[in-house]
């Protein structure tokens, strides 16, 4: 069953941490698939050569369907596990986390590291914020040109969003449903088109 909604990341951005000397940087971007997610580890690779470790996690599907980690070095659970804890434990999906580690000289520790890799992604995602995006139908509303300006200024005083135009022989109008909206929406369809237009229901999507 799909997931009614998930929150991802707002923007691209790098948050920096420093914990017993070592210095931490968090870089978080949205993603949509997973080769975006594994261009965007290389990139963050290539930006720092020198680091001691690019550890990283990713979560792609609003149903958290494909899910990857990388202690990248540091020892086994203890960076890319407690990473991806904690985009799963925020509900983030269609995400990916690069930390990138500077060894200062101190060592944490298996408790310490699991503490930093988790808290240094838990901070930037406060500071970079995150967006809730919500399973929506999609439905193509077919009226004729002198409806459809009309029909758009009412869809819009509803609350409705329309996602797409496209002119044509008529006017299709494509907006973005709840599902549980669907039956009144059709309802309202009927009445405020006088029974003119014509609705066809499409795919599912993931909007604001």
């Amino acid at each position: 069953m799909k997931a009614d909604q998930y929150v991802t990341v707002a923007r691209e951005g790098v948050h920096e941490s420093e914990i017993n000397r070592s210095r931490f940087l968090c870089s978080l971007a949205p993603a949509a698939t997973e080769q975006e997610a594994q261009e965007f580890i290389a990139r963050i690779r290539k930006e720092h050569p020198t680091a001691t470790h690019n550890c990283y996690a990713y979560v792609i599907g609003a149903d958290a369907a494909v899910q990857k980690a990388s202690d990248d070095g540091e020892p086994g659970g203890t960076a890319g596990v407690p990473m991806l804890q904690m985009l799963m434990r925020r509900d983030v999906r269609y995400a990916v986390a690069v930390v990138t580690r500077y060894y200062g000289g101190v060592k944490l520790g298996a408790g310490g590291l699991i503490r930093a890799y988790g808290g240094v992604v838990g901070e930037a995602l406060d500071e970079l914020g995150t967006v809730t995006r919500r399973r929506y139908r999609l439905a193509t509303v077919t009226v004729d040109h002198q409806r459809a300006g009309k029909t758009q200024n009412d869809l819009r005083s509803t609350g409705r969003t329309v996602v797409d135009l496209r002119y044509g022989a008529a006017v299709e109008i494509e907006v973005a449903l709840p599902e549980a909206d669907l039956p009144a929406f059709e309802a309202w369809l009927a009445d405020s088109t006088a029974g003119t237009a014509g609705l066809t229901l499409g795919g599912e999507t993931y909007a604001p």
